[in-house]
């Protein structure tokens, strides 16, 4: 790993604020990015904030929003990215065989067609950059226009946890092999 993780009894009392605040939020722990993003506090501050909203508090139950982001992990090969959240898919919900699906960069198929979507939606967004005219008229239909901003914002979001975690080489925990290739 790249970064020294401070302890708490190192940080500046704005980092330990940051810090403590997200101990006290929903995740009950600090997010590991957010460790290297303490570096510049004001920054840790606002994007731990989106991210405990985006994870917690957006229109998608839990098994949707894992989808966005495991796309942008995979996307991103982020390895522990990948590991965080392949677990909370499948408590969320996330049937197993579509998880393998975009580990192996195959195009699962969804009863669902919210999630059909949303699987669209976040390829795109990673791969062509955007969404073409039918999909983001299909998205709109489907998902509605709040939805649709929250699926951008957790693939935004997520691609700044897997650049940070990536940029880092945050490891695995110990035992944990990478799953991405």
């Amino acid at each position: 790993m790249r970064l020294k993780l401070l302890p708490p009894d190192e940080m500046s009392a704005d980092q330990r604020a940051i810090y403590e605040e997200s101990i006290a939020s929903k995740r009950g722990t600090p997010p590991p990015p957010m460790m290297a993003w303490l570096a510049s506090p004001e920054m840790a501050r606002h994007a731990t904030r989106l991210g405990a909203f985006l994870r917690y508090d957006t229109t998608l139950p839990p098994a949707l929003s894992e989808l966005a982001i495991l796309v942008t992990a995979r996307h991103w090969t982020a390895q522990f990215e990948w590991y965080a959240h392949k677990k909370m898919a499948l408590d969320g919900g996330l049937d197993l065989t579509i998880i393998d699906d975009i580990k192996n960069r195959r195009t699962p198929t969804f009863a669902d067609p919210k999630a059909r979507v949303i699987y669209d939606v976040a390829k795109s967004l990673h791969e062509a950059k955007g969404l073409s005219q039918p999909l983001y008229d299909e998205a709109m239909r489907v998902l509605g226009e709040r939805t649709l901003v929250e699926i951008i914002g957790l693939c935004g979001y997520y691609t700044m946890v897997s650049m940070t975690l990536n940029a880092y080489q945050f490891p695995l925990p110990d035992g944990e092999v990478p799953e991405l290739d």
